[in-house]
């Protein structure tokens, strides 16, 4: 059954914690084998959607996902434009800053971007995407290296 909710507490070194269901009920186990997202993504009181399955010791929590929040590293919808090129907001090579962006953050950017895009990409394929765009932007230079 999917279901939402937001992250009570999530230990990154450990790998787990627990969402709080939108839904009346106890608190749900999360497993970072479980989350679609890179795990740094996952903070306290981010909203969550995922499927609620019963674990051997309660509600576990499986295919979990970020649901679309607003972020001031997302990029943005705008047209691409001398003011508004998608290299000036991600600090490439025509923002005048000289920096590009890591590939860290341009993985966290894209990643937020291909969810809030279409609600209908499956797991594996936001990263066949992400990894074939990642892999192009390592070729034309626009990451740091």
């Amino acid at each position: 059954m999917l279901a939402t909710g937001k992250v009570l507490r999530f230990d990154e070194v450990r790998g787990y914690g627990f969402i709080a269901p939108d839904e009346a009920g106890e608190d749900v186990f999360m497993h970072a084998n479980d989350l679609i997202d890179e795990k740094y993504l996952y903070q306290e009181g981010s909203e969550v959607e995922f499927f609620l399955e019963a674990g051997d010791k309660g509600p576990k929590a499986s295919q979990i996902r970020l649901v679309h929040q607003p972020s001031p590293n997302r990029l943005s919808g705008r047209p691409a434009g001398p003011e508004g090129s998608t290299a000036d907001r991600a600090g490439g090579p025509s923002s005048g800053r000289g920096a590009a962006p890591s590939a860290e953050q341009f993985r966290a950017e894209l990643t937020e971007v291909l969810l809030a895009s279409d609600g209908t990409l499956t797991a594996d394929q936001i990263k066949q995407v992400r990894e074939s765009v990642l892999g192009l932007a390592r070729a034309r230079g626009w990451l740091a290296p």
